[in-house]
């Protein structure tokens, strides 16, 4: 296993916000379980991260009970890491790098809520950081931001993050990649039998 799957603030805390309605995917849990499973059937690390402000009494303040992955999520399974962050990126208040550097990881998948906030952020510290980062944008979602539209926002996040910190791809495309590759290895299991 050299790859992870970063799942970055896909909590309850968002849909307790008034913002929630406006988000461009509400049902972004579909998209990023269709990654974990992928994830998990390529043996790659599952970790998710959660967003917490201890003591500002918000939706992201611990004690509010909403710092929980979103309820329609698949659950963690023994063994896949759920960490809590005090920054919009996904390392710098947690242990994700010691854990990954443990763990042999090179390449990370990154998605989550607030594409061009604290998934971008992850992205480009990741990439800092020296990890291949494949940026999933249809297993994000964000809404409007400085009159700017979601989709809008989203666009300008590829924009910045092609070819410089992260290559983008979608959940489909990764499933076909994953196909290919066990068609490939199923021709390699073919050949040496023969």
């Amino acid at each position: 296993m050299n790859r992870a799957l970063i799942v970055v603030d896909v909590q309850e805390s968002f849909r307790a916000r008034p913002e929630w309605s406006r988000m461009a995917d509400p049902d972004i849990a579909r998209s990023v379980d269709r990654l974990v499973a992928l994830a998990r059937d390529r043996g790659d690390l599952v970790v998710r991260v959660l967003h917490t402000e201890p003591g500002t009494g918000n939706v992201f303040d611990p004690e509010r009970g909403h710092v929980r992955p979103l309820a329609e999520l698949a659950p963690a399974l023994p063994g896949e890491p759920v960490l809590t962050k005090t920054s919009h990126n996904c390392f710098t208040t947690t242990p994700l790098q010691r854990l990954l550097t443990e763990a042999g990881v090179t390449a990370l998948t990154v998605c989550g809520i607030r594409t061009e906030q604290c998934v971008e952020t992850t992205a480009r510290i990741g990439s800092d950081l020296g990890y291949a980062i494949t940026f999933v944008t249809d297993a994000t979602t964000t809404d409007g931001v400085g009159g700017f539209s979601a989709a809008q926002v989203v666009e300008r996040t590829e924009a910045v993050l092609r070819d410089r910190f992260a290559r983008i791809a979608t959940v489909a495309e990764l499933e076909a990649e994953r196909a290919a590759e066990r068609t490939a290895g199923a021709d390699g299991l073919a050949v040496s039998a023969g």
